[in-house]
């Protein structure tokens, strides 16, 4: 009996890992430039999320109204879904007249307005300035409570592509927000660390040697041009002040 209550407890553990779902907002900026369509510099673009395993979960932004028919890797995603050229929640206008930086911003939910679990997602990106398909680009990121930063290679028609997870405390530990105390994670990390704590104004982060190297009032610290070694977090809350050892190790 008591195997099978362990047996019982463990899986419920697992499981409940499996399917976390971190809160948080995933930031989109990329400048998009021609296909060298026959309607240039005219053109329709859609940035989207697909799951590991291609399905469509949400779009971010969808520019071209009426020739939407001609982004067709975001079409053929969204009709697989169910869900033909889905804009919900999404930045969506008419055909656009000239290039420059496109911006939006992910929930971490579907197009149902479900919450979806962490794992690994994918952002999509297609534009066309002509009666067929045009350039599409496919970027891999991360969704979980690490905070991930990613800046990839250009390629054709996308350009200075920034993609920013930055997860909330809300939905991760409401007994460490709640409380009178602050984490960091992950410990060990490989350089992208957050903050978890309640009302915190300021982060300072010192290396063994007392030098002062970061200083930040967002809890988002980015450590990776630093080498590996152990680091002190000195997190102000508007109470107390924690210190806490953080090891930095790419392996």
């Amino acid at each position: 009996m008591k195997r099978e209550l362990f047996t019982l407890i463990m899986a419920c553990l697992f499981t409940g890992l499996i399917n976390a779902q971190t809160n948080g907002t995933l930031s989109v900026s990329v400048t998009t430039s021609s296909t060298g369509g026959t309607y240039s510099p005219k053109n329709v673009v859609a940035i989207w999320i697909e799951n590991s395993s291609g399905g469509f979960v949400k779009t971010l932004l969808a520019y071209g109204e009426k020739r939407k028919t001609h982004l067709n890797t975001w079409e053929a995603s969204t009709t697989a879904a169910g869900s033909a050229f889905n804009v919900t929640d999404a930045i969506s206008g008419a055909t656009q007249s000239s290039h420059g930086t496109r911006t939006c911003q992910w929930d971490g939910t579907d197009y149902t307005g479900a919450a979806v679990s962490d794992g690994s997602y994918k952002v999509r990106m297609e534009l066309t300035d002509k009666n067929a398909t045009g350039n599409v680009g496919s970027f891999t990121f991360s969704k979980g409570p690490t905070a991930q930063a990613l800046t990839p290679a250009d390629i054709s028609s996308f350009s200075a592509i920034s993609l920013n997870w930055t997860p909330s405390t809300t939905g991760i530990d409401p007994n460490i927000t709640e409380s009178n105390t602050a984490v960091v994670f992950p410990n060990p990390g490989k350089g992208q660390f957050t903050v978890l704590g309640k009302n915190i104004k300021s982060i300072e982060v010192n290396d063994l040697t007392g030098k002062l190297i970061y200083k930040s009032a967002i809890p988002v610290i980015d450590l990776t041009s630093q080498p590996n070694g152990i680091y002190f977090f000195s997190i102000q809350t508007d109470n107390d002040t924690f210190t806490r050892k953080v090891i930095k190790k790419n392996n």
